[in-house]
């Protein structure tokens, strides 16, 4: 009894959010195409806004290069971020001899 609880309640949630009549549509308009579509899902595919397989294997090659690109431009930016941080280091360092010195200066005086 639970079993068809749960498949009535799927199924309301299908029909009420619109999965049921896209669905159909498109099954609808692959049946009524005078030349069957070599593959079926990738009709199904493009009807309901989705790429094509081609399409999606170059989006899939464009992710993988952006990703090696960011990669290397967060390595750059990490690496330019700790030389900063070494020329700031090396700033207050400076700074810190010389009014130690200037302090030296000002004693001897």
């Amino acid at each position: 009894m639970e079993r068809e609880a749960k498949k009535e309640a799927f199924r309301k949630y299908l029909e009420s959010s619109g999965v049921l009549d896209a669905l159909t549509k498109v099954l609808v308009a692959l049946y009524e195409e005078n030349d069957r579509p070599s593959s079926a899902v990738e009709f199904v595919q493009q009807k309901l806004g989705g790429p094509s397989i081609s399409e999606y294997e170059k989006l899939l090659a464009e992710k993988s290069d952006l990703q090696l690109k960011y990669d290397e431009l967060l390595a750059t930016h990490r690496e330019k971020c700790r030389e900063l941080e070494e020329l700031r280091n090396l700033k207050l360092t400076t700074t810190l001899k010389e009014n130690t010195n200037g302090d030296k200066l000002k004693d001897g005086l």
